[in-house]
């Protein structure tokens, strides 16, 4: 992808340093926790189901060297800036073909811990969008997480990450989250996480809208479309669970299969159309 060079968003806040992170493991998590603790630590979903508890696994540290360029931000931290910059073109431009005004959401970069409107988070969850504050929060080291742990390298494998959470906010703004988040108390854990994964398969499908307007622009580079749906694969809830345990519930699913967030990643991609991810009405879910 080319970024360097480009205009950022105005609309970040750096309130931690470029400190490392690690894979919560240990502290007698079951098996039911890993999975859990992964699927989070992958793209957040909806923070506020395990935000505020305490951990009692121990962070190994992983110091990750950053070039800083003349502004004195790291080529991470530019590099998230412009992705957040090219996503409010995207959205903006979208918003008003609707009649829509669109409300920039602010992304936080931030380091092992941090207080956010949906209660305290973890660098191990990865990152995540908290409706509460309409800020998205990462742990930009996450990038090594994609490519060491996760075999999904690339810078268009991270746009992909934040283009994600940036759909999350997109939900927000459109008052689908409000929708799905009144059902939580009306169905079971079973019935809800349907609408959990409709939610991330939406939020994918945006990621690919987003993908679609990064092309168009000219500013997409041979093998980055490609990196973004390896890295959707990489965290499909069969994927995670097959690695975690070698075996699959889909019941317990709360993000969509490998194949689905591949799917809908594309089909955003494909269209560039906001009307076309309705993935609660493709799944049979009413809203």
């Amino acid at each position: 992808m080319e970024w360097q060079g480009r205009q950022g968003s105005s609309n970040v806040e750096n309130v931690g340093g470029g400190g490392g992170r690690g894979l919560a493991t240990g502290g007698g998590v079951g098996c039911l926790g890993i999975i859990i603790a992964i699927i989070y630590m992958l793209m957040g979903g909806n923070p506020s189901d395990i935000l505020g508890g305490g951990s009692s696994s121990q962070q190994q540290p992983q110091q990750t060297q950053q070039q800083t360029g003349e502004s004195g931000q790291s080529d991470r931290q530019q590099f998230a800036s412009v992705v957040l910059k090219d996503t409010e073109t995207v959205w903006h431009n979208l918003f008003q073909q609707e009649g829509l005004t669109y409300k920039e959401p602010t992304m936080v970069l931030f380091s092992q811990g941090i207080q956010t409107g949906c209660g305290n988070a973890s660098s191990d969850m990865g990152p995540f969008y908290c409706p509460a504050d309409e800020k998205l929060y990462i742990d930009l080291s996450f990038m090594d997480e994609l490519d060491q742990r996760f075999q999904a390298p690339g810078d268009f494998a991270m746009a992909y990450v934040i283009a994600h959470e940036v759909g999350h906010h997109v939900q927000n703004q459109l008052g689908v989250a409000d929708k799905v988040n009144r059902l939580r108390q009306q169905l079971s854990e079973t019935e809800f996480n349907k609408y959990s994964v409709a939610m991330e398969l939406q939020a994918d499908y945006y990621a690919g809208v987003y993908a679609h307007y990064e092309k168009e622009m000219g500013v997409t580079e041979a093998g980055d479309i490609e990196e973004a749906i390896k890295a959707a694969q990489a965290v499909g809830d069969d994927t995670l669970q097959k690695q975690a345990t070698g075996r699959v519930n889909t019941d317990t699913f709360t993000h969509g299969s490998s194949e689905q967030r591949m799917k809908w990643f594309n089909q955003g991609f494909e269209s560039g159309d906001i009307r076309g991810g309705n993935t609660f009405e493709a799944l049979g879910l009413p809203l």
